[in-house]
């Protein structure tokens, strides 16, 4: 989501005569756009400033954009008075009017840009980033996101096919919806639209001619009906690549977090897909120590990752974050947080081992899209595994089926058939 705001006010600043540069010593202007989900971000923020200020040239503006930017606002330029500017995740489209007015502090939760059409930028030719909601209506006791980006709108129908149809005709083969539930899509619009959902807005992205792969992130375990799950099984451009937030594999604890899943949905809809679909790849994040996880809780945690057996988890000890429910809550012993977070960790690893060492020898058919070092050339398989083979530039915005002849644990290296 912040590569995509990132591309939309780059794209708003080349009527304003601004191109991109890599040195900083050169730059007129410093964007920094910010995540709040955890604690360690927000420091780094402030650093970060510290740095470039002594770096730039004189006269040189430094804008702070992002979630940070909505949650902390003013006191920003408060701590760091040489920031100009400071613009909230919801106020992107303000970014002209921020670069004219002194020290300007936008941060409204609820402005409305569901129906602005932001100029094009792509940061890359061979995949396209293109929001559907903005928002999140969901009260997590743990998350910040609803107090930094506000209510949740979905993006007209309309708006969201010309910006994919203009994307494959300039060459993006593989288009990326984003929004913090994206498979709650048309609950809710700005004004009057046609009444759609996540899976018929799947269904007519496919149909748009130059597509030839959809990836989304994030959807919600809640909202994970049979509708949706046919529609990804049974569409061929659908990538075969879930990701299922699931936080915790306590029922108590999902309960307590405010997640409106149990441990039992979860599994019912985990194991369904797999079934369904034995081809794909599920990621999840997990949360260990939330506030009054006891044994048994982490165990259930455990008995989940044992069941579905994630190809990717993103998992992290409870970092209590300010606005929200659970930053009030007695916080579990930091070793005792650590122990079951290495815990955790080291039983993916394993796990992850399986799954890459069964790779080798298979075929997998890969878009590349960068260039790596030592003359490799990166892409996705279509179940989202990063699979890395000797090439050059001439495989960019191609799909190629590869053979693995090494299969590592953060990416598969193979050969081109």
């Amino acid at each position: 989501m912040n590569v995509r705001d990132s591309e939309h006010i780059i794209a708003e600043l080349k009527d304003e005569n601004y191109k991109l540069t890599d040195d900083i010593t050169q730059a007129d202007l410093i964007l920094i756009n910010t995540c709040s989900v955890r604690e360690k971000p927000v420091h780094k923020l402030f650093s970060e400033i510290g740095g470039f200020e002594k770096n730039k040239k004189v006269g040189a503006k430094i804008g702070v954009l992002g979630c940070t930017a909505s949650h902390l606002g003013k006191d920003i330029i408060k701590r760091a008075p040489y920031v100009d500017f400071v613009l909230g995740a919801r106020n992107t489209s303000k970014i002209k009017q921020a670069l004219k007015t002194t020290k300007f502090v936008s941060t409204d939760i609820n402005y409305d840009d569901s129906e602005y059409a932001f100029k094009e930028f792509r940061s890359s030719p061979y995949k396209a980033f293109v929001n559907i909601t903005i928002g999140c209506d969901k009260k997590c006791t743990y998350c910040i996101v609803p107090q930094t980006r506000g209510d949740e709108i979905s993006i007209p129908l309309n708006l969201i096919l010309a910006e994919v149809e203009k994307a494959a005709k300039n060459g993006a083969k593989e288009i990326f919806l984003l929004g913090q539930n994206v498979n709650n899509y048309g609950r809710r619009f700005s004004n009057s639209h046609e009444k759609v959902d996540f899976s018929d807005l799947l269904n007519r992205v496919s149909g748009i001619s130059g597509v030839e792969r959809i990836r989304f992130t994030s959807p919600h375990p809640l909202h994970m009906d049979d509708k949706f799950l046919d529609t990804f099984v049974n569409n061929p451009k659908i990538c075969k690549s879930m990701h299922m937030p699931l936080q915790s594999g306590s029922s108590e604890i999902l309960k307590a977090m405010k997640r409106g899943y149990t441990k039992e949905w979860f599994l019912d809809r985990a194991l369904k897909l797999r079934k369904l679909c034995p081809e794909v790849s599920i990621s999840t994040d997990i949360i260990v120590a939330y506030p009054g996880e006891s044994d048994e809780d982490f165990a259930d945690t455990m008995d989940v990752i044992e069941q579905v057996k994630f190809e990717q988890i993103f998992s992290f000890k409870f970092s209590p974050r300010p606005l929200t429910f659970a930053a009030n809550l007695e916080m579990i012993d930091d070793e005792i947080a650590s122990k079951r977070l290495t815990t955790l960790q080291n039983r993916h690893n394993e796990i992850l081992d399986e799954i890459m060492s069964a790779q080798m020898g298979k075929t997998h058919s890969v878009y590349f899209e960068e260039l790596r070092a030592d003359g490799m050339v990166g892409g996705r398989s279509f179940s989202n595994f990063s699979v890395m083979v000797k090439g050059s530039e001439e495989l960019l915005g191609t799909t190629r089926d590869v053979i693995i002849t090494q299969p590592k644990r953060m990416a598969l290296i193979g050969e081109l058939v």
